[in-house]
This record gives structure tokens, C-alpha cells and sequence, in this order.
């Protein structure tokens, strides 16, 4: 039966699912999609993700790619998206659907990825951020968080910023290429950008910021806890409910027919 490859661009908040990935004891974004991609074509197996991401984690640029029986594929590619939209809940969104070369693979072609992390750093938790941001009600030093976050951005070992999964753990040295901080009133968002991320690296590396913000590290213990490779000298790890995997980077045009 021969095959053509789908590049699905996928928004979810994350709130009502135990993460991205299939598991046995709870929903995941990923089967809602999969379950959907059967309706349209009863064929499709599993679909393949550039990342995963943890129970409480949201999205607005997850990549997956799915192979689709070109005998099944009746629909018109512009009316894709709208068509699985229609058999997923309002929490999950394709906002993309197209086709590519089946040499298209979503997580290793991709280059580097973007995330965004969200704190509301103000006495009093604002309930329209409650699913979206970390409160966070003792006054941070803007200042002093920046100049923390530049100790970040390089080729570094980030085995004291991430949690130990033996199975992806044969190398703990990634490389940011920007870890910024952004505030708009109480609203503070981290910008962190990669080739890659482990296990919950960029929730350590907020709450660890978060701690130098408040005075109980300084912006130097940075550089100084990177070297040591210790995760007990981190700050604490930052609650998921705050976190989006915002975009996947690839080569320019390495995803298009």
C-alpha cells in the first residue's frame, strides 16, 4: 500500500491531559489526534512528534508527522485541518496540515525549538492566568534575573537543570542560543531557545532564575551550579501549568514538498 507523510502544527492546552505522549493510565494530546487522524483515515497507526511534553504542559507549535494511505486520502489538502478540527475537543487544535516528502521526520529534522514560560509576580494571583502562568507572590529583581540568564546561552552541561530519564540521558550537553526575560507590569515571561531541551531543563532553569529573583541565589551561582553538574544546588523545578512549547525550528524549506 503505498503512503503519503501529513505535517500536522498542533495547539493544545494541556491542562485536562497527562501530557503529549500515549500512556496507559490517562488521556494524552496524542491520542485525541490520533484518535481524530482514524476517523479521517482508518488506516493511521501512530504519529511521531518533534517533542514531548509533560502532564500540565501546553503548546501552540508542537510538530508531529503521520504516514497516510494515499487510497484513503479523499480529502483536499486545504480542507484538512478544518476536518480534523471537527472531531477534536476545543482544547486541541490543528493549526496546520499539510503534505511533505515522506523523508520528513518531525523530531529529527528539526534544528532547535522555542519555549515560553509564564510567571505573574504579583501579591495577588490573577484567575485568568491560573491555568496559564506560575504566581509567583514574593517581588522578584528583574535585574538581577537577567543577568542570571545570560550564564545560560552557549553549549553548556545542563545536568544540575534537568531530571534524571535514563534513557535519554547518554549526553546532558545541549546548547541555548537565548534564554531572555521579558515583563510587561507583573507579567514575566522566559524566552528559551535551543537544538534541544532535556527532561524538565527549562522549568529547572526558570526556577532557579526565579530564586535568583529573589535574592536567595545570586545571578553568578549560575555559571558556578552549571559547572558543578549537582541538580540539589538548583533552584526547585517550576510548575508545568506554566510552560508552552512555543515553536519547532527547521531548515528552510526542508518540510515542504
Amino acid at each position: 500500500m503505498d503512503n503519503l507523510k501529513l505535517k500536522l502544527t498542533v495547539a493544545y492546552d494541556g491542562t485536562h491531559y497527562k501530557g503529549w505522549q500515549v500512556q496507559k493510565n490517562g488521556m494524552t494530546v496524542q491520542q485525541r489526534i490520533e484518535e481524530a487522524l482514524r476517523r479521517l483515515f482508518p488506516s493511521v497507526e501512530r504519529i511521531h512528534s518533534s517533542s514531548r511534553t509533560d502532564t500540565g504542559v501546553h503548546a501552540r507549535g508542537m510538530v508531529a508527522h503521520v504516514e497516510v494511505a494515499k487510497e484513503e486520502f479523499r480529502i483536499e489538502e486545504r480542507k484538512l485541518r478544518l476536518a480534523l478540527n471537527a472531531f477534536l475537543p476545543d482544547d486541541v487544535r490543528v493549526v496546520e496540515a499539510k503534505r511533505v516528502p515522506m523523508t520528513f521526520h518531525a523530531r529529527f529534522d528539526a534544528t532547535g525549538k522555542q519555549y515560553r514560560y509564564t510567571v505573574w509576580n504579583h501579591p495577588v494571583m490573577d484567575p485568568l492566568q491560573n491555568n496559564t502562568a506560575w504566581h509567583v507572590p514574593r517581588e522578584l529583581d528583574y535585574e538581577r534575573m537577567q543577568r542570571g540568564a545570560k550564564h545560560f546561552v552557549g553549549k553548556r552541561d545542563f545536568r544540575a537543570f534537568a531530571v534524571k530519564r535514563e534513557y535519554e540521558m547518554r549526553s546532558t550537553v545541549r546548547t541555548v542560543t537565548a534564554c531572555k526575560i521579558y515583563r510587561k507590569e507583573s507579567l514575566l515571561t522566559w524566552v528559551i531557545e535551543g537544538d534541544g531541551f532535556l527532561y524538565k531543563m527549562c522549568r529547572g532553569i526558570v526556577g532557579t532564575l526565579v530564586e535568583v529573583g529573589t535574592g536567595r541565589l545570586k545571578p553568578s551561582d549560575v555559571r558556578d551550579i552549571l559547572k558543578s553538574c549537582d541538580r540539589s544546588r538548583a533552584g526547585v523545578t517550576a510548575p508545568p501549568h506554566g510552560l508552552v512549547l512555543w515553536n519547532v525550528f527547521y531548515r528552510k524549506g526542508k518540510a515542504k514538498r
